[in-house]
This record gives structure tokens, sequence and C-alpha cells, in this order.
């Protein structure tokens, strides 16, 4: 099997990888899709330990699994519990001591012909989705897990810090609400791709107003600060991002201000489904570059460029 694999920093395009073999309760799934997330350069710069096939975000068709689901195009969930633990019984499997995570950890992923998924992970991608849209669903996804954790409502106050492929998507979700949106970021180009009904301002010139609620998707330190400044007391800060290595944070102002800090991390994907059946997000203008499989270390070197939107590989 062809594939993108990580091992000691190093990424390299194999060809002699085994076939996935198929688990209890698990489907085979031909890729058709992937897209390039920021997390699968986390991992190649040493973010977490991992060694094995890159790559989370995807569409295929499965080929082993139930009768029901052959032939399908399907996207899956990344987070594979044990559900026999106390945090499983408890509803919080996501957060299983023993899960496996798609191309993250301890499980290979869709950068490559086949990967391996538990049935129940699957959701079927309705006909009218197209397999390029339907990629996005993990991150769109993500975007939404915000409106299960924080109640918003047209009469709040939003700010979204960073204007990357995550930020754009939390942004378009964040519009469904009426919510009083402003976007801020660092790259004047991805700036303008914000939706219309938001306002919209570069770092260095930004509004002078405290927000209800601001998420943070940059990683970096200086997006962290800005979210810290531009909250208001009592409002709600959400942490959509992982950083590098270690903050410097004024946690005085923040117990003095109550502020509530709620991290977040994987969403519903039935209802990133729905969405995107629905057509009320228009994701094609973040698609910024297609490549073919065999060109996936070309691409991966062009979705680092700052800047840079979603890259999609070809598996076909």
């Amino acid at each position: 099997m062809n594939g993108v694999w990580l091992e000691d920093g190093v990424v390299s395009l194999r060809t002699d990888l085994p076939d996935p073999n198929a688990e209890e309760n698990e489907a085979i799934i031909r890729v058709l899709c992937a897209g390039i997330c920021s997390t699968d350069h986390g991992l190649i710069s040493g973010m977490y330990p991992y060694t094995g096939v890159l790559g989370h975000e995807f569409v295929g068709v499965v080929e082993q699994g139930p009768d029901s689901l052959i032939g399908e195009r399907v996207v899956g969930e990344i987070v594979a519990a044990c559900w026999n633990c106390e945090a499983c019984g408890k509803g919080r499997a996501s957060h299983c001591p023993h899960r496996t995570v798609l191309g993250i950890t301890n499980r290979n992923g869709v950068f490559a012909d086949y990967t391996s998924l538990p049935v129940e992970n699957l959701h079927v991608v309705p006909e009218p989705v197209s397999t390029d849209i339907a990629t996005f669903t993990e991150p769109l996804a993500a975007a939404l897990q915000i409106l299960e954790q924080v109640h918003i409502t047209s009469g709040d106050r939003v700010l979204v810090v960073g204007s990357g492929k995550l930020a754009q998507l939390i942004a378009r979700v964040l519009t469904l609400t009426g919510c009083e949106l402003t976007c801020v970021g660092r790259n004047e180009r991805t700036i303008l791709l914000f939706p219309d009904t938001a306002e919209s301002y570069t770092v260095d010139h930004l509004p002078d107003m405290q927000f209800d609620v601001v998420v943070e998707c940059t990683g970096n330190a200086q997006g962290f600060e800005i979210a810290r400044r531009m909250v208001r007391p009592r409002g709600t800060l959400v942490l959509k991002s992982t950083y590098p290595g270690a903050l410097e944070v004024d946690f005085t102002m923040l117990v003095v201000d109550e502020v509530t800090i709620i991290g977040s991390r994987c969403g519903p994907f039935g209802a990133a489904v729905r969405l995107l059946e629905s057509g009320h997000v228009d994701l094609s203008p973040l698609i910024e570059h297609r490549f073919p499989f065999d060109q996936s270390l070309e691409a991966l070197r062009e979705s680092r460029k700052p800047g840079t939107l979603k890259v999609l590989l070809d598996m076909c």
C-alpha cells in the first residue's frame, strides 16, 4: 500500500506499507480525498510523539464492512474509544484514556490508499455534497463544537482571533447564530474571505471594544494575548488551538475579570454533515490547492506556507 509515513520527524512517501486489517466492528475504507491540517504539521515538528501514516481529514468508499455501507462514500470521526472504561461509561468517549486517534495517536491515518475505522465512527456523505467539500467534515465539526459548549445568541458580541483554515470555518458557523461577529487576523488576503456579515480587522488595527465570547484560533502567543485582552469581564474565552510551547499567561487578570476559559476539540459529525448538505455554508473558497497523491510531500510543503488555506490530496 502507498502512504505518507512519519517517523523520527522525517516524512516519506512509502510504497511498501501493509494494507490495514479490520478489527472487530471495523470497516476498511478506500480513501478518495484527504485534507492537510495544521495538526499534521504539528506532528511532523514533534509537538506530539507519533510514528505512522499521517492524515485525519478524509472522504472514502467503504470496501469491507457491513453490507449497508459497502460502496458508500463516508467520512469518519477520528477518535476510536474502548467503550469499556469509566470515561466511556460516563459519556466522555473522546477522552477515553485507551483511545486511538486517526493519524494522530496509535492509529494509521488517511494519507494512504486505505484506512480503517470502527463502523460506529462512520457517516455516509449525502449525494448532493461533493467529495471535496465533504473533506471539511472533521474541522467543520470542530467548529460546531463551540456551539455545543457555549450558548451564543443574536445579542452576543463575538470575536474570532485568527484568519486561517479553522478560523474561517468557525466564522461561518458563528454567522448562523446571528451574533454580532468580528474577526481579526494577520493575513490581509485571508481576512477578505471572512463572511460579509462580519466586521474584519488586521491585528495592527484592532477595534476598541470587548466581547462576550472570544474564540482563539491562532495557536500562538500573540493571538492568545489579543484574545485575553479583548474578552470582557465575566466573558468566555474559547481555545480552539494547541500551542507549540509554553505560554506566559496573566492569570491574575483572568481571575479578577472572572473569565470562563473553555478548551474545545472534536465536535459533532452528524451536525457537520447536515450543515454541508443544507448548503448554508460555502466552503469552496477555502480550497487553495489540489495535489495528486504522488506529490504529497510537495503538498505538505505548500500547505505549510503562511496564509495557505486548505490543501487537498487526490488519493485516486
